[in-house]
């Protein structure tokens, strides 16, 4: 009988504590469903097009929180590599930023404003040189597979002849010479006819000292093929085997200008693999969104593989597909 208090004390102290851990837990809930319903529809990726005097210009913005209260971002124009966004400055119902020149002619920032509508935007960018386009947005699409790729059989693209089944954006300045596909100067890019989703690629190339090219996935996504070695320099996200802008390769295995190399690349939805010339040099790394230079925006569509050739002499040979089921 003497115990009796002391069990109804010890019921008492862990009823207590339970109550207490419940309370937290449904403030920790709550907080976490304020927080996700404050949270602005303009955070994410968004595939955008923009009317340049009639033109088409792809380009991409991501959106993201800076700490609780400011809205920071990602922005890839028509050209050149995705460049940061100090901030996206919400007001009236609707978001600006200005991003500084990359490689745009002109003296003055260029300057975006727009609004969110569900899964869309629209708004206005005034270019380097003051003009004013319109543009418009789509929510990009997560492209996240559920199973592995079953592949198919592999497909040659280049059948050293000739350029059958590919044609180029421009005047065509493209040879083959003794089984090699050859751009002696600047000029027009070589494009497949046929699209692709998910694939292997095997592909090997030769530049000439300070020249450059690209091999562009689904025509979206660069992987830069550069004189890393004696070129301009670069950052390294812009080097050799880097998705140009985004993803830099974990270790350099460029070989000197003059010299035959390979990429081994695999791409399964956004998530790409890339072997140079023997080593991994990036691995299962998820590609945030297009390029500069992407023949468009739509992300979620397949595309053609897109040879770059209006950066300098470059040769190509051995271009063999393995496409997914």
């Amino acid at each position: 009988m003497r115990n009796q208090p002391t069990i109804k004390k010890n019921s008492n102290s862990r009823f207590i504590r339970i109550q207490l851990i419940a309370g937290l837990l449904l403030l920790m809930i709550s907080g976490a469903k304020a927080q996700q319903a404050k949270d602005p529809a303009v955070i994410g990726r968004w595939d955008i097009t923009i009317d340049k005097g009639g033109k088409s210009l792809p380009s991409w913005l991501e959106v993201q929180k800076s700490g609780t209260h400011t809205l920071i971002g990602r922005f890839t124009y028509a050209f050149g590599s995705a460049r940061p966004i100090s901030e996206v400055k919400p007001h009236d119902g609707k978001y600006s930023f200005s991003i500084p020149l990359q490689w745009e002619e002109g003296n003055r920032n260029m300057d975006f404003e727009f609004e969110v509508k569900g899964e869309e935007l629209t708004g206005t960018m005034v270019y380097s040189d003051g003009v004013t386009y319109h543009f418009t947005g789509v929510r990009a699409p997560s492209m996240t597979r559920t199973k592995a790729p079953v592949w198919g059989k592999p497909v040659k693209l280049f059948n050293g002849k000739d350029t059958k089944g590919w044609h180029t954006d421009g005047k065509n300045q493209w040879v083959v010479e003794s089984g090699i596909l050859r751009s002696k100067h600047s000029g027009a890019n070589l494009i497949t006819d046929q699209k692709f989703s998910d694939f292997k690629l095997h592909i090997e190339f030769r530049y000439q000292k300070g020249s450059n090219s690209g091999v562009y996935l689904r025509g979206r996504y660069e992987v830069q093929v550069i004189d890393t070695k004696t070129g301009e320099p670069e950052p390294i996200n812009n080097q050799f085997s880097a998705i140009y802008g985004f993803l830099p390769p974990n270790k350099m295995m460029a070989k000197n200008a003059g010299e035959w190399q390979s990429y081994d690349i695999t791409l399964v939805g956004r998530l790409v693999t890339i072997v140079a010339n023997g080593t991994m040099v990036i691995c299962q790394q998820e590609i945030p969104g297009i390029t500069g230079g992407a023949i468009d925006s739509k992300e979620g569509e397949p595309g053609p593989l897109l040879i770059q050739g209006d950066h300098g002499p470059i040769d190509y040979r051995n271009i063999i597909i393995t496409p997914a089921k």
